[in-house]
Order: C-alpha cells, then structure tokens, then sequence
C-alpha cells in the first residue's frame, strides 16, 4: 500500500479474497482495506501484475487516496445493446477504445462507461468521447478528443477471391513460340525497310 505523505507498506493478501474483488471492482472502484486490527481505510487497486504463462496475479498496488483531492485513472469501456446492422451481417463493430483515462475525485469514479451500440444503424456510423454518458460535472476525460472515435461500424472484411490459373497445353505453348517469333521477323523487316529508307534519303 502507499499514499500521499505516507511510506509504502508491504501486505500479503488472501490470494482468492483478493482476485474475486479485483474482478468486481477493478481498477477505479474504492474499497475498503484493513491491516491487522487498524480502521479501514479507502484504496484504489492499480499496477496489478501478472504471471505471464498462467495469467495468475501476482502482485498490486493499493492507492491510498485523499477523498478530497482529485485522482486520475483509467476507467473500461463497456459495450452494451446490439446494432441492427451488426446483427444482420451486413456490419463489424470496431471497438477502438477499451478505457479512458479520467480525473475525478475518488468517490465520483465511474465502475465503467457503458456504450450503447443499439442506435448505430448503418455502417460508419460510430460513437465518439463527447457521445459518453457520464456526469462531466464532476468526471473529466483526459489527454482524448472530443471527435476521437470509440466504437465504430465498418464494412466487414471480403474473403479474398482467388483465380484458379488453368494449366497451359503444349500445344499453346508451341502456339506461343510461333507468334512470338512471327512478331519478331516482321519486327525485323519492318526495321530492314526503314534502314533502307533512310539510306536512300542519304544518297539524294
């Protein structure tokens, strides 16, 4: 645990207590951490580690927050309803943010940010920053643009055609040959009467 003014305090903690409230409260949800028989005091769970193989956590930080100074942290988007345009195929819904960073005081801190997809009804369509549904009264986003897309309805992606080459018979090979040499003697006498034009243009 650390905080403002105060010295980082290592804990050990009950690792199945403590992976069942990760997942309900995630990284911008309050709890309340007691050490040994001290009052509870309210801390954000950030920077949470994990094993690279089984993904089992393996180590976190606990923020202890001022209640009345404001805090920065990133909060998840959640999509939420079903465009009809998605559902018929005719749409890929793209989500190109999966959280947002906001300042707020601890308390005012969004769980998370739901997206509502059921309005966007043709493709390009797409929901943007200032399209979020939160109480900006007391939660600013930060470091986004308004007009910075979240969610967005593409044109799905075409299977790539490809065009089955027929095999060559040797007869059009030798069909082939014969053309490309017809090509290269009238090539030639067309070069030979031109040669000789110029040589009678010479000589007059």
């Amino acid at each position: 645990m650390f905080g403002k003014g105060l010295e980082s305090v290592p804990l050990t903690l009950d690792y199945q207590k403590f992976e069942k409230l990760y997942k309900a409260a995630g990284e911008s949800t309050l709890v309340d951490l007691a050490i040994d028989t001290e009052a509870p005091v309210k801390v954000l769970i950030t920077e949470v580690s994990t094993h690279p193989v089984t993904d089992k956590l393996l180590h976190a930080n606990l923020h202890k927050v001022n209640l009345k100074e404001k805090i920065t942290a990133a909060v998840p988007i959640e999509i939420v309803g079903e465009s009809p345009v998605v559902k018929s195929g005719e749409g890929l819904l793209l989500v190109l943010l999966h959280e947002v960073e906001v300042e707020a005081l601890p308390s005012d801190l969004p769980h998370h940010i739901q997206v509502d997809i059921s309005g966007l009804t043709q493709v390009e369509q797409g929901i943007v920053i200032k399209d979020l549904v939160i109480d900006r009264s007391k939660v600013e986003i930060k470091d986004q643009e308004d007009d910075e897309l979240v969610v967005k309805i593409d044109y799905p992606q075409m299977a790539e055609e490809v065009a089955e080459v027929a095999p060559v018979t040797e007869a059009e090979l030798v069909a082939g040959v014969e053309a490309t040499e017809q090509l290269t003697e009238e090539e030639k006498a067309a070069r030979e009467k031109e040669k000789k034009k110029e040589e009678e243009t010479k000589e007059e």
